[in-house]
This record gives structure tokens, sequence and C-alpha cells, in this order.
């Protein structure tokens, strides 16, 4: 199987290697040497022979119903330390010499991800962000996403399922067309009925569901899109410097939930080619199936933030390709009625002087 664990390191100075999200290199912080990834391909001990994530190999080698131990103990390459992690843990750091550890046996055989997309934002990129999507936002505790917690962000890649998968089948509608006229006498409303019967199929292609439970599916979902055309083959290189899950969902219990979204994209071509015809329509029966679904395993970019104000936990997620911002924002109550007096004071001043000069 090879080695458990690799750790890049620089071959001037031999010191830790991390990939730079913005030279999408691996540089090296003690000397400032940078090195392109696949100047360094040779010097990985990764599994370069296997092409990545089969479906059906998966099923064979693991089976449907695969279970994950809770921990497992790996020895740091540089200084011998013993690191335990969960058994999804694919890329960590060691707490005692801060090297970057990816473990190799995650990620090579059949569970080595076909793709990567490579992190294009950095940590500076992330706070510029971050503040964008804060800016304006004038209810927000005011250092809330403080230099403190910024500084501790982790970028994190996550699991990703992309489904390729063919929908077809049959919708009906009930719909209405309603038109207005008149004579010298009366006015009219017509109104007919129709039932509308459609027939056609949909391709789609890289439908991204994650794969894993750890995440909350909203804010994955919210996060897209991601730009496929940045993807490129998986490599262990990319994940230097940054913390990585493997899956621990398998493919067949997340196809429900790729099916269920394209299925939801197809009723709403069907819908609005109904909508734009007739004054009002209403689904009546849809009888849709999802036929020739394949799957390939990917590992995306995401900044993760948990922030707790006021004994709440505020979660948020940041793609690290695109910057896009998605979370829940909390309301600084001092700032809340703050505004609400300034408001209520600005508005009896307009009404006092107003009455002035009415009734002066």
């Amino acid at each position: 199987m090879g080695d458990a664990t690799i750790q890049y390191k620089c071959p001037a100075c031999g010191a830790a290697l991390k990939f730079s999200a913005n030279d999408g290199e691996l540089k090296c912080d003690a000397c400032g040497n940078q090195y392109k990834i696949e100047a360094l391909q040779m010097l990985a001990q990764s599994d370069a022979t296997n092409t990545g994530f089969d479906w059906s190999e998966y099923k064979e080698a693991f089976g449907t119903g695969e279970t994950l131990d809770n921990t497992v103990v790996y020895n740091c390459l540089s200084c011998g330390a013993t690191v335990q992690t969960d058994a999804t843990t694919a890329a960590t750091h060691c707490p005692y010499c801060d090297n970057e550890i990816v473990i190799n046996e995650r990620l090579t055989g059949g569970i080595k991800p076909n793709y990567i997309i490579p992190f294009k934002i950095d940590k500076k990129g992330l706070k510029d962000k971050v503040a964008e999507y804060a800016k304006g936002k004038k209810l927000l505790p005011k250092n809330f996403f403080s230099e403190q917690v910024m500084d501790k962000i982790m970028g994190v890649y996550v699991p990703f399922w992309l489904f390729d998968a063919e929908l077809a089948g049959e919708m009906d509608f009930d719909a209405s067309s309603v038109k207005f006229f008149t004579d010298s006498r009366y006015s009219y409303t017509k109104t007919d009925h129709f039932l509308i019967k459609l027939n056609g199929k949909m391709n789609f292609s890289k439908v991204p569901v994650d794969g894993s439970t750890k995440m909350d599916d909203d804010l994955m979902d919210a996060l897209e899109p991601f730009d496929y055309s940045q993807m490129v083959p998986f490599d262990t290189s990319y994940l230097s410097g940054f913390l990585a899950d493997r899956f621990d969902e398998n493919p067949d219990k997340s196809l429900p939930r790729a099916s269920k979204r394209m299925l939801e994209s197809a009723t709403d071509a069907f819908s609005s080619q109904i909508s734009s015809s007739y004054s009002s329509s209403s689904m009546r029966s849809n009888r849709m199936k999802i036929s020739q679904a394949a799957v390939k395993y990917a590992m995306l970019p995401v900044y993760l933030i948990n922030i707790n104000y006021d004994n709440k936990k505020y979660r948020f997620a940041v793609n690290g390709q695109t910057g896009k911002t998605v979370g829940e924002l909390p309301v600084s109550k001092k700032r809340k009625w703050f505004y609400f007096f300034k408001t209520a004071a600005i508005t009896a001043a307009i009404v006092s002087l107003i009455a002035f000069w009415l009734f002066r």
C-alpha cells in the first residue's frame, strides 16, 4: 500500500511545503522557494497508477454498507509525534511541529478522487470576501468577523459526488387561458381550461452533492456554482497546507439528493414553458425517471467559519474558488435599539417640523 502519510519537503532546505492558492504552486515559507506541482509529482509517494474512483469497483471492494472506525493514529514524518485523526480525515497538520500531513491511504486505490479544484482564494482574499459580505449590514455586531477569528480559519477540501444522468418521461399540467372583452353593454371574461401533456428528456452533467455528513447540506448547496473548467486530475500535492476529508456517505445514499435536484430543474424548465403560454398552470402529475446514472469523486475547496455569539453558533462557508460567501448573520441588540431610537427621533423631528409649519 505504501506509506500511510505524505509530507512534501522543500528540495532546497528541507522545510515543509504548502500549496499557495494565490500562485497555484507549492511554496516554502522557510526559504521562499516555489515549485510547480508537476515538478514535484515524482517525489510524491502516491498511487500514480490508479485512475481514481470507480463506482462499480468501489461497490465490489467495499460494498454499500461500508463503515468507518472513529479514530486512527499516524506518526508525523517530521518530528515522530503521534497524530490522532478521525476515520475520514485525509489531510491535516501536526499539532507539535505544525508540518502538513496528507494521509495517503485515504486517497489511493478505489477511493482516490478523480478530480480536484485547487483553492484560488488565499487568506487575504478570504478576509476581503467576508468583509464585502458583511458590508452595509448595519445590524451586524461590531467586530463579529474579528481578525482573531479570521486568522484561525483553515481551508478544507470537501468530498463531493458529481453525478451525470438522463431524466426522461412525461409531465401533465392543468392550465387556463383568460381573455377579457367588452361590448356596448357588458364586460366579459372568458376562461378556457386545458390538460397539457409534455414528453421530453434532459441530460445532466456533474450535479454536485457533498459526500460528508459533517457538512451542512444547505451551506454546501448555496456555495454553487463551482467553475468546472478549473478542475484538474487529483493530486495530493494540492492538499498540502489545507485540511481534507474523505467521504463518509457513499454515492448510493447521495443519489436521491442529486435526483431530487435534477427533477426540480426539469420541473422548473417544463413549468416555465407552460406558464409563458397560459394565464395560469399547475402540475397534475410527474412521471419523469432517472436513468444512466454515473458518478465521479471530486475534492472542492471550502473555507468554514464557526462563530459563537450570544449563546448561539453561527456557521458560514466561503467558496475557496470563487469567494462566494453564505451563512446566517446575527443581529446586534444594541445596534438594533440604536437604529430604532434613531429612526424614531428623526420621524418625531419631521412630524414636529410639519406641525410647526401647519399650525404656526
